[in-house]
């Protein structure tokens, strides 16, 4: 039970790193919430789910044979690529900002979390380094907490994108610029914290 509420938690946390991300959903979000109303944002994420749920669907039946043989190696490799996305992170808060295009939003908002996440490079970067790492991990200890690493991770696309629509649906700023720069930049700290820690434990390994 405890190792399934870190598994949540964790998967939670880092999920939120990733949702935050200025980009091309956080983009369909705004712009189809601010045409159709608050109810955008959970149909957004749930098309942006739908694409990982094949990802996810992939990672275990393609790679998990493959990487029980170099645990080390994938180890190292998420620990490393946790390190740069956070350090990336922490240098795109500087200048990051929610601006949208209030033009060409897609009539449905299902439709547009899923095409905006397949055609971003940054979720296929994300899910090929550490996305797969961290799902391979909880795969060792069994398919469940792989899955709870995937509810977790979706709590966290579920949360930021319903708080976005309804915060413009009610026509208020509750996350001002600079609190957005600074979860941003909080959260890229914690990866690259994590990051260093998933490493020492792959070289300790």
């Amino acid at each position: 039970m405890e190792g399934a509420l870190q598994t949540l938690i964790l998967a939670f946390t880092i999920g939120l790193t990733g949702a935050l991300a200025p980009g091309p959903t956080l983009v369909a979000t705004i712009n189809t919430s601010l045409q159709r109303g608050w109810t955008m944002g959970p149909k957004v994420a749930t098309g942006h789910a739908l694409a990982e749920v094949v990802v996810f669907l992939l990672i275990v039946v393609g790679l998990a044979s493959v990487a029980e043989r170099h645990t080390a190696v994938v180890a190292a490799v998420g620990g490393t690529a946790l390190i740069l996305f956070g350090l990336m992170t922490l240098r795109g808060s500087r200048t990051a900002t929610m601006e949208f295009s209030p033009e060409g939003a897609s009539s449905n908002p299902y439709l547009a979390g899923a095409l905006t996440s397949v055609a971003n490079p940054y979720f296929w970067v994300w899910w090929l380094s550490v996305g797969s790492a961290l799902v391979l991990a909880e795969l060792r200890e069994g398919i469940l907490l792989a899955m709870i690493f995937m509810i977790g991770h979706w709590g966290a696309d579920y949360g930021w994108y319903t708080f976005v629509s309804t915060s413009l649906h009610r026509g208020r700023n509750f996350l001002s610029e600079v609190n957005y720069r600074r979860t941003l930049a909080l959260c890229g700290a914690f990866l690259v914290l994590f990051g260093a820690s998933y490493l020492a434990g792959a070289w300790a390994g």
